[in-house]
């Protein structure tokens, strides 16, 4: 496989390994690092990836493993969680501070979260990955996926609940 055919399979998704990356370790070097580390490995085992039938999901594992490598290392063990890649062009002043005011408590109940739910909602709602995909990343059937999905989601809506209700009658 030439380099340029490297490139060709793997640009696609880099974007997303890097993404990945910054969910599990916050900093953009960190992620960077780690998404340079996949390319590398897959770089290495460019004479074995037909063999895999998603390379991107391959991809995906090698990143959250090592993610999660790195989070559990001395280097990282002051990293938190935090992803803030929303804005609204349309909205008042008022509706983007309450936007940008809800977007951090999710960010910040995200973050209390098991760390496989922080993955499969990074996954699932950010990414916008299939189960499929989802399943094959993590080494999980899809109901187990669909289910802590759906616990972590009730987590953040109530915790959302409870904090927008706090002091109103």
């Amino acid at each position: 496989m030439t380099q340029n055919e490297f490139v060709h399979l793997t640009n696609p998704f880099k974007d997303k390994l890097f993404r990945l990356a910054k969910r599990l370790l916050v900093s953009t070097e960190e992620a960077e690092d780690a998404t340079q580390e996949v390319i590398l490995k897959l770089w290495n085992k460019k004479e074995n990836l037909a063999q895999y039938n998603s390379l991107e999901a391959f991809a995906m594992t090698i990143t959250k493993n090592y993610c999660l490598d790195q989070l559990k290392s001395k280097r990282a063990q002051n990293l938190k969680i935090v992803h803030n890649n929303f804005t609204d062009n349309e909205a008042s002043l008022q509706q983007k501070l309450e936007d940008q005011d809800s977007l951090n408590w999710v960010e910040k109940i995200i973050t209390q979260l098991p760390i496989q739910q922080q993955i499969i909602i990074q996954m699932r709602d950010i990414e916008q990955c299939e189960f499929e995909e989802i399943a094959v990343t993590l080494e999980m059937n899809e109901t187990a996926i669909r289910v802590a999905l759906s616990r972590a989601r009730k987590t953040i809506r109530e915790f959302m609940l409870k904090t927008h209700r706090y002091g109103t009658v």
